[in-house]
């Protein structure tokens, strides 16, 4: 069973190894390297996948879609044209992309969020101070340009290394720490600019995502 192995790191040489194999026909090798890609696309599409966004379709219903179009593109990958991670993200974004379309075309009621998990170490008034700034950074987030958003994205909610999202962007590890490093330093001019509180490093994942 697949969930029993040791998944490798996303952009390892395992993974070339398993895309290698997956590419020759080994179905177990396959299902290897979808369970490993698979937590990574999660993640990315539920911080893609906004809230109001989820009575079109949800998150993880995105990220299934985005796992069976690997599947199906796989045979068409050529390792050396673009990293594997690269590939994936290109899919992800893709659909993503396909539900904020959809979205747009749909006028529906709006109806209360339930939450993807229950929270009971906080007081509802925590939770809505929480959300309330969630909220608040997200927009401060959408001033940031594109490609410091992805990696924002990818570094502190999907948890990539620099390496990785490199791969993913198509672009060097060390222009991915620079961007990062520009784009929290702009988030935290705008805290401080608006009076909020700052916010540690362990708790970007959470407001952005």
């Amino acid at each position: 069973m697949v969930a029993a192995w040791q998944a490798p790191a996303a952009g390892s040489d395992a993974v070339d190894d398993l895309v290698e194999s997956a590419l020759a026909g080994d179905r177990d090798a396959l299902d290897q390297l979808i369970a490993t890609v698979h937590p990574l696309v999660v993640k990315y599409c539920r911080a893609r996948v906004a809230a109001g966004l989820r009575a079109v379709a949800g998150a993880d219903d995105v990220a299934q879609e985005v796992c069976l179009a690997v599947v199906s593109a796989l045979p068409g990958y050529r390792r050396g044209s673009t990293p594997f991670l690269g590939f994936v993200y290109g899919i992800a974004a893709h659909k993503v992309a396909d539900v904020h379309r959809a979205s747009a075309k749909v006028l529906s009621i709006p109806v209360p969020e339930i939450p993807d998990a229950a929270d009971s170490a906080d007081s509802p008034e925590q939770q809505a101070m929480r959300s309330a700034t969630a909220a608040r950074i997200g927009q401060m987030v959408a001033t940031l340009p594109p490609q410091q958003q992805e990696i924002l994205r990818l570094r502190v909610v999907v948890g990539l290394s620099a390496e990785q999202t490199a791969a993913a962007l198509e672009m060097s590890a060390g222009a991915v720490r620079v961007a990062q490093h520009r784009a929290l330093g702009r988030l935290r001019s705008l805290l401080t600019e608006a009076g909020e509180a700052p916010v540690d490093q362990g708790g970007w994942a959470e407001v952005i995502g």
